[in-house]
């Protein structure tokens, strides 16, 4: 309970950890920045690294001029396309059998998220999911796992990452000086998230009560089915 609700605390105050980190640590605060994107989009064992309200804070400090717009870009968007690339080679290297037991960080509903996910929309997941955390960190993974071309999913992680670091950078850059969103940043900030889980969580839903129904569906066609063989055998019986 304590950590989830550091965890909290971190995530609405997440431009206050970076203020000192920045005054601590100076420009090796890029370093730092890179190691959290890297971790999160490259290891599942980290899906809980905060992605979109990071570099949304991110680049509303460099509105402020505390940090270089295009040297903050540079190095998120390395650190997420080598993440990713990184991640599809340790699922490539392991398979999708590694993750199917139900841990303490990785979850079995992860995996079926991400399933879902690939169910619907295919390769392109690997664009969409730089929008959805959980499904971010487990996308190029199962693309590995699956052996998914390399040279196709190099395509789709180079898009998606620059889609996903620009748009998130340079919206906190662009709204960072508006005062309503500067003065209410750690709601600004829970909106993101949640905004960005959604889809995560209807495609799951709706994959398991499509599941349900194909199952109901296969028991009702069994059913049906066994019932002319039934009926003959019980003709061919006669009365008792």
């Amino acid at each position: 309970m304590d950590q989830l609700r550091r965890l909290f605390d971190l995530l609405i105050h997440l431009d206050a950890y970076l203020v000192p980190f920045l005054a601590e640590y100076g420009e090796w605060t890029y370093a730092i920045l890179f190691l959290i994107v890297f971790a999160e989009t490259g290891l599942v064992v980290t899906p809980f690294l905060p992605g979109d309200s990071l570099l949304f804070a991110a680049g509303t400090l460099a509105a402020t001029h505390a940090m270089r717009i295009e040297v903050l870009i540079a190095v998120l968007l390395a650190a997420a396309i080598l993440g990713d690339t990184v991640n599809y080679r340790i699922g490539y290297a392991l398979g999708v059998q590694a993750l199917r037991r139900d841990g303490r960080i990785i979850k079995r509903s992860y995996l079926e998220r991400t399933e879902a996910f690939y169910a619907r929309y295919g390769a392109k997941t690997i664009v969409l999911a730089r929008f959805v955390p959980i499904v971010r960190t487990f996308a190029p993974f199962l693309a590995g796992a699956g052996r998914m071309a390399y040279g196709r999913f190099l395509t789709y992680n180079v898009v998606g990452g620059a889609a996903w670091v620009f748009s998130m950078t340079l919206g906190g850059y662009w709204l960072g000086n508006v005062r309503v969103v500067r003065e209410n940043l750690g709601l600004v900030l829970i909106g993101i998230v949640l905004v960005s889980v959604m889809p995560g969580v209807l495609e799951l839903v709706r994959h398991r009560l499509a599941r349900r129904r194909a199952v109901r569906a296969g028991d009702g066609a069994a059913e049906a089915g066994g019932r002319p063989a039934d009926e003959a055998r019980d003709r061919r019986a006669g009365p008792a």
